[in-house]
């Protein structure tokens, strides 16, 4: 591909014709965009000239790279999107939101239609994000070993409703990571099932607590309340069971079957080569951090060809069969907390609220779950860090879903918009996951 007086030739580019037509009207798309900087002959201010130009450009590398994309995509509701109006919603609203980079896969049918990239995968050296950037996938690591654990119930080899102490070689204080829990039995109520459904009671992070010492603030079981501390014990526990780590297990069951090189819950040197940096609400770069043991609450980097691959895989009953999905994707306890994380005890608490009632907001295995919505049930996930915002969301009933991978603090602050515009997504509770838009106040989620 070469410029020729502003226009484009196919010389080298090793294009067909009928590709270099799609990506020429997709073009036309971030053109129109580019455009947008000018209103009636004079600067838009509103969007800043070196954004809207540098999405342009990166987006135009990446749109020559990019495979050939479905000649429509689906939304739930039936209406139909083609490419180019789909990347014209996108760059509109990353530069309306500041967002630095964005990647989305829409999957219909079970089947993933759309993969694509748009931005920065690092603003500072001026690389462009793309479907196989390595990036930061956060908490969606919870309801990929959440699938492992249910595979392995399944299988015989663990039970969900078996109380933990039953697993390990001592009781659960006398390691000396839970110490903390000695003069506390009720660590015998825990099962997997519980530490999967986030009611053991613990708190999300024990550094939360004023004297950072993990304990349980209600009875087991009872109640919601979001905890990384319990998928991490999970971990733990199946690793005491069947004596393997976790992150092999992964590998060997998950990844390496699907065809997902790029995913792992450790960091590997071969990640370097095309890595995505996070980047905080004014773009500066925060770097991505290079962990070096599996936590299953949070240690996955993947990209969004990977986990593109990863969620049609679970939709077409590849990772799970039948009943073992419907197990771990069935509401286990319903969430009546106004936001995604409760203070889990004491005078502090928030009140309950109904607003999700209409959904039906609860919590599976893993994976959140919307009992009630016109295109039938649905389970999600969502993965954030600072720099980081991840979310995915599926209707089975419809076959479709939508993954959206975010290397910018401002990546969340225009899910809303994209949920809806893309797939017809009106049911997530944004308020509940803090996904304040980008045009409305900080405190609408209040």
């Amino acid at each position: 591909m070469v410029f020729l007086g502003g226009y484009f030739s196919m010389k080298g580019c090793g294009l067909s014709a009928e590709i270099f037509s799609d990506r020429l009207l997709r073009l036309r798309a971030c053109a129109g965009l580019a455009g947008a900087v000018r209103q009636n002959g004079t600067m838009n201010h509103s969007l800043p000239r070196w954004l809207v130009l540098t999405l342009f450009a990166v987006s135009f590398s990446n749109l020559l790279s990019a495979s050939p994309a479905a000649a429509t995509i689906k939304r739930l509701d039936g209406q139909e999107l083609t490419p180019t109006e789909i990347d014209a919603t996108v760059l509109d609203l990353i530069a309306k939101g500041k967002v630095t980079g964005l990647a989305l896969a829409v999957i219909n049918d079970n089947q993933p239609v759309y993969v694509h990239a748009y931005g920065w995968r690092d603003k500072d050296k001026q690389l462009p994000f793309e479907s196989n950037t390595v990036t930061y996938g956060a908490s969606l690591t919870k309801g990929v070993f959440a699938s492992l654990v249910v595979q392995l119930v399944d299988e015989g080899r663990l039970d969900l409703d078996k109380s933990i102490a039953d697993y390990l070689p001592k009781p659960l204080p006398e390691f000396e990571k839970y110490a903390d829990l000695r003069n506390d039995e009720r660590w015998r109520k825990f099962t997997l099932r519980i530490l999967l459904d986030h009611t053991s009671g613990m708190p999300n992070w024990r550094f939360v607590n004023a004297d950072g010492k993990l304990d349980i603030k209600f009875e087991p079981g009872s109640r919601y309340s979001y905890c990384g501390e319990g998928i991490n014990l999970a971990q733990f526990v199946v690793e005491q069971a069947l004596h393997q780590e976790v992150g092999a297990l992964l590998q060997e069951r998950i990844f390496t079957p699907l065809g997902m090189p790029d995913t792992g819950l450790v960091w590997r040197e071969a990640f370097a080569a095309n890595l995505a940096v996070g980047h905080d609400e004014k773009g500066v770069n925060l770097g991505h951090k290079q962990r070096g043991s599996v936590r299953a609450a949070g240690s996955m980097d993947t990209t969004i060809a990977d986990f593109s691959k990863y969620l049609s895989a679970l939709m077409q009953g590849r990772v799970l069969g039948p009943k073992a999905l419907a197990e771990m994707t069935r509401p286990q306890i319903e969430i009546h907390s106004l936001f995604q994380f409760p203070v889990a005890a004491g005078p502090h608490a928030p009140p309950d609220t109904d607003e999700n009632r209409a959904v039906g907001l609860a919590y599976g295995l893993g994976w959140g779950v919307l009992q009630h919505t016109p295109y039938g049930p649905a389970y999600f996930k969502e993965g954030h860090d600072d720099g980081w915002g991840n979310y995915a969301i599926v209707f089975p009933v419809k076959g479709t879903a939508i993954v959206l991978l975010s290397n910018s603090s401002n990546g969340e602050h225009i899910f809303r918009e994209l949920l809806a515009k893309l797939i017809g997504d009106t049911f997530t509770p944004w308020k509940w996951e803090r996904y304040v838009p980008y045009d409305q106040p900080g405190d609408a989620a209040q």
